[in-house]
């Protein structure tokens, strides 16, 4: 066997692997051997056949599995030969594999790249206090009230926080909406929908609860609506200019319920005070995680900005396609039309390609990390995986078991995945933290 390697890169090697005729007839022979003993062929016993009989009998299933036998055979042979920590196979060029002839077999193999580790013990992280103030106690209690609040009918012009029941019908330049967006329909004629006056939260008209305070049941008005440039769910609005009449049809203002007894026990406390601890302890436990993840992220950037190194394009390929998946589900999911995906295609999978490509940066170093930590995978991780997936998918442990058993390479990306968050968990708890103030403050 002759090995050679030419590089491509400093990450994607071709491997020529030559296999002389003696070499590959010992494959073929073997090949023919294992026919042999299965074959049922009449006349004969089992594995009594004669070799040419079998090779005539099976010859396509023989000359392929022969040819997966000397190209396996090369691969061993060639990265035991040049000791390749191999990452991903892109292709394999078998060339012509014959009994009697010498096989040369080009494989183009994507490795892991060489660097050092940058030192990755007291990364810098800030985190913000986890304390709460009165005042975002409060704002949670009004929350809470506001999710129980009735609305009753209110006979006075509408004023902020109240609800508008109404009708309208918008058009662009005197053409009807519904007809510049057929397949939009919300956005040009709605016999009845609520808008809240002034809310912190649009509805579906931008800017349309801006202009009804002072409205009462029976008005009528024209309202002039003027849409974002990018507004990416109706294209054909984009930056236009809308008048919409609109129809008043009723005023409700919202009614807190009173801080009783009733409210305290549907909170589960007995009192106020108990209702503001259980507030600021939540708040305390929110604010911690926001804090956990903030720092996750402050030491994945440190780490990629220590530290630079060739990625393996087959690996950026895979997750750049992983990326834009992601992106376009997420996306579609706010509704935005397969349409502009279409349009902005290039920037996207450039951007994609541009997150992909430090995933796999950042994925590489952590797998580093992870073995100069001797940090592993237990059987207690795998668990505790297999739970938080069947909730999130709402499956059973056993099943997920089954797929994880059945599946190799579904295995391997579950322990490689658990492995870069227990590897993130290490940064971060040997991480410098700073505490700042938020800029709320």
């Amino acid at each position: 066997m002759n090995v050679q390697l030419n590089s491509v890169s400093d990450t994607r090697k071709n491997l020529v692997v030559t296999l002389d005729p003696s070499e590959v007839d010992t494959e073929h022979q073997a090949v023919v051997t294992e026919f042999g003993q299965m074959a049922r062929i009449p006349g004969f016993r089992p594995g009594k056949a004669p070799a040419a009989m079998v090779v005539k009998r099976f010859g396509k299933e023989i000359a392929e599995e022969f040819k997966q036998k000397v190209v396996s055979k090369a691969y061993r042979g060639g990265l035991e030969q040049q000791k390749l920590d191999v990452l991903n196979v892109v292709n394999v060029e078998p060339g012509k594999v014959e009994p009697g002839l010498s096989a040369a077999i080009t494989i183009t193999l994507d490795v892991r790249p060489e660097f050092a580790l940058p030192a990755y013990v007291d990364l810098p992280t800030s985190v913000a206090p986890t304390e709460s103030t009165d005042a975002e106690v409060d704002a949670v209690i009004e929350g809470l009230r506001g999710e129980r609040a009735e609305f009753k009918a209110a006979e006075r012009p509408a004023a902020k926080g109240d609800y508008v029941k109404l009708a309208y019908e918008g058009t662009v330049d005197g053409k009807p909406i519904a007809e510049l967006a057929p397949d939009k329909q919300i956005y040009g004629k709605v016999p009845q929908t609520w808008e809240e006056v002034e809310g912190a939260n649009e509805g579906v008209i931008p800017g349309l609860g801006t202009q009804l305070a002072g409205v009462k049941t029976g008005d009528k008005k024209n309202v002039t609506i003027t849409f974002p440039a990018d507004f990416a769910p109706v294209p054909a609005l984009a930056g236009k200019s809308a008048v919409y009449a609109v129809e008043i049809q009723e005023v409700r203002e919202r009614a807190l319920p009173p801080l009783d007894e009733a409210f305290f026990k549907a909170n589960q406390v007995d009192d106020l005070a108990g209702l503001q601890a259980s507030v600021r302890n939540n708040l305390k436990l929110q604010k911690e995680h926001q804090n956990r993840s903030e720092q996750r992220r402050q030491v994945i950037d440190a780490l990629a900005e220590k530290v630079d190194f060739s990625v393996p394009d087959s690996l950026v390929e895979n997750e750049t396609q992983g990326v834009l998946r992601q992106f376009i589900e997420e996306n579609m999911r706010r509704g935005i039309p397969q349409e502009q995906f279409e349009k902005d295609k290039k920037e996207l999978f450039e951007n994609a390609r541009k997150a992909a490509t430090k995933r796999v940066k950042v994925q590489l170093i952590l797998a580093k990390i992870a073995e100069a930590e001797k940090i592993q995978v237990s059987e207690k991780d795998i668990d505790a995986f297999i739970y938080r997936e069947a909730m999130r998918t709402q499956q059973k442990p056993d099943k997920l078991v089954k797929v994880l058993t059945s599946d190799r390479e579904q295995l391997r990306a579950v322990q490689q995945s658990i492995i870069f968050d227990k590897s993130v968990d290490f940064l971060v708890s040997k991480a410098k933290v700073t505490t700042h103030q938020p800029k709320s403050a």
